[in-house]
C-alpha cells in the first residue's frame, strides 16, 4: 500500500492560487485589477471581455474563493479589487517555487518521440 502524503498548508495554498489562475479570463481579471489604483465594478469588466455576465460572475467567484480578489457590494453593484495581502503571498510563493534549484541531471531531453 502506498504511503499517503500530507501536503503542507503552503502547498495547498499554492495549488488554490494556481487553480484560480488556470483560465485566461481569470488571469486577465487579476492582471487588470492589479494595475488599478482603485476597485473595479463587475459591469466594467463584462464590457471588456468576450463572455456573459454569468460566466464573469463564476470567474470572479473562483478568484474570490482563492483569496486573490475581494468584493464589496455597493447596491446595486459589486466592486472588486486585488486582495493585496494574498496577492503578495501568492507572488512570494510562486517566486520561491520557480527559483528552486533543479536537482539531478540537467539538460536531459525527456520528450517522447
Amino acid at each position: 500500500m502506498a504511503k499517503k502524503i500530507e501536503y503542507s498548508q503552503d502547498i495547498m495554498a499554492m495549488a488554490e492560487f494556481a487553480k484560480a489562475l488556470s483560465h485566461p479570463v481569470r488571469v486577465y481579471i487579476v492582471k487588470k485589477l492589479s494595475e488599478m489604483d482603485a476597485c473595479c465594478y463587475s459591469g466594467d469588466l463584462v464590457d471588456e471581455l468576450p463572455i456573459g455576465r454569468s460566466a464573469l460572475s463564476q470567474h470572479l467567484k473562483e478568484l474570490k474563493y482563492a483569496g486573490l480578489i475581494q468584493g464589496e457590494i455597493e447596491s446595486p453593484y459589486i466592486k472588486y479589487c486585488i486582495h493585496r495581502e494574498n496577492f503578495e503571498k501568492a507572488k512570494i510563493m510562486c517566486d520561491a517555487f520557480f527559483e528552486q534549484e533543479l536537482k539531478g541531471k540537467s539538460g536531459i531531453n525527456c520528450s517522447a518521440k
